[in-house]
């Protein structure tokens, strides 16, 4: 079978590569020819772990090729995947569905032969109504069903969420759409991955219901922080003791100054304005983002507080920018909020990130100082910040971290350290949900 996908950004070079693992043909198609260039030499434009090995071997096998045009991959496609992005549309915070439209009009020109179009960017409930809608007024002829099969890839996990899923949802009502999505992901029946099928509808809405399912997991457990805080109790020991409950379970109930990335704020936002033009609302979400909005602030406050009130002249060290580790994805990153706030304050902010910083840089206030190690962030700081929780950061010892330090103060947004230890070491400690610590 051929596979055509529509967009080589996060999802769909990460689906596209994964695709031709499984032993099809597959071309990325993208407008970005810069992108397309850097991908035929073997430079992969994200950071996403073993996603380099797995596009060279498909390449060199045949299977996966790069494109700027998309009209001979469509006419040979079994299935074309839109993959294109959906970000936040500005002034009303709905989905920004443009990029969606407008790939289903031109795929709809060079269709040939039986093709299922399925959309596999996150879109509103009622968008594979529309992409049909588009490409049958475009191409009356075409001979072509619509499937909607979201995508469920966490950033730095995302080829082994690909291969080994926890389901594969499909929405169509078509029989003939239903076994060409059977056939592509087949290799999965072997490790009996389930595999459900839905109405259009019904699965876009399992990917907005999932996402801010999860959101508000992560918001709930951050408020219990808070609340442990200030009764005396461990975050930590709550959360082992709710997610050793089945129905509850241990994902998602980490605690942290509020979630990013490319997915929750987007898609609970979306999910918001959704609910509210069909008539109903969704309080539980709203607040979650609303809640989160205000976290990432209230945590730049720990950190003026940890300098006394007043972090004018003083140097901060901020160990990670990323959003979470393992990617360079910025995207409604904790930073973008955090370190702006302090630098209006007058602090002296030294930054680093093994993976992000390229990304991060024209995110930031032009005073941020961009470090080359950790070492050389922690190099004379005042007062120590951890933000994304990279294993390097784990590794670094209080003692070390003392020695570097011209201050003493040490604010743990991810409670990576352990505290005894920090104390010991004659810092000062300030975390999240563990008080007395």
């Amino acid at each position: 079978m051929n596979i055509t996908v529509i967009g080589s950004g996060y999802v769909g070079l990460v689906s596209g590569a994964c695709f031709s693992e499984f032993g099809f043909n597959v071309t990325c198609v993208d407008k970005d020819a810069d992108k397309i260039a850097r991908l035929k030499g073997g430079e992969i434009p994200i950071y996403e772990p073993g996603l380099d090995d797995l596009v060279e071997r498909n390449m060199a096998a045949g299977r996966l090729s790069f494109s700027t045009d998309l009209a001979a991959p469509v006419a040979a496609a079994d299935a074309v995947f839109i993959a294109v992005g959906t970000p936040t549309r500005r002034g009303d915070g709905h989905a920004d569905l443009s990029y969606v439209y407008a790939a289903s009009e031109e795929v709809a020109r060079h269709l040939s032969g039986y093709t299922v179009i399925v959309t596999k960017s996150t879109v509103p409930v009622g968008t594979g109504r529309e992409v049909e809608g588009i490409v049958r007024k475009t191409n009356p002829a075409a001979e072509v069903d619509v499937a909607s099969n979201p995508e469920f890839l966490r950033e730095g996990s995302a080829i082994n969420d690909f291969m080994r899923p926890d389901r594969v949802v499909v929405g169509t009502e078509n029989e003939r759409a239903r076994e060409v999505m059977r056939a592509l992901y087949r290799p999965l029946f072997l490790r009996e991955t389930p595999i459900l099928f839905t109405t259009l509808e019904t699965s876009e809405l399992i990917k907005y219901a999932s996402n801010a399912f999860l959101a508000v997991k992560i918001s709930y457990i951050n408020q219990m922080a808070d609340l442990c805080e200030v009764l005396g109790a461990n975050v930590h020991d709550v959360a082992k003791g709710m997610g050793l409950d089945k129905r509850i379970g241990p994902k998602f109930l980490h605690p942290g100054p509020g979630y990013g990335g490319s997915c929750f704020p987007k898609d609970t936002l979306a999910l918001v304005k959704t609910a509210e033009d069909a008539g109903r609302d969704v309080t539980i979400v709203n607040d979650v983002v609303r809640y989160n909005a205000e976290r990432k602030i209230a945590m730049a406050d720990r950190v003026i507080a940890a300098g006394g009130g007043d972090v004018r002249g003083k140097t901060i060290a901020v160990l990670g920018l990323a959003f979470k580790p393992e990617t360079d994805d910025m995207r409604d990153s904790p930073a973008l909020d955090i370190l702006p706030r302090l630098a209006a304050q007058g602090a002296v902010i030294k930054a680093y990130d093994p993976a992000a910083m390229d990304q991060a840089k024209p995110l930031l206030p032009e005073a941020v100082q961009f470090q080359a190690s950790a070492m050389d962030c922690l190099d004379g700081a005042d007062i120590t910040v951890v933000i994304t929780e990279w294993n390097e950061f784990r590794a670094l010892t209080p003692a070390v971290i003392k020695a570097a330090m011209a201050g003493d103060a040490v604010v743990d947004l991810r409670n990576i350290f352990d505290p005894a230890a920090v104390l010991a070491a004659g810092l000062s400690y300030q975390n999240i949900g563990r008080a007395g610590m």
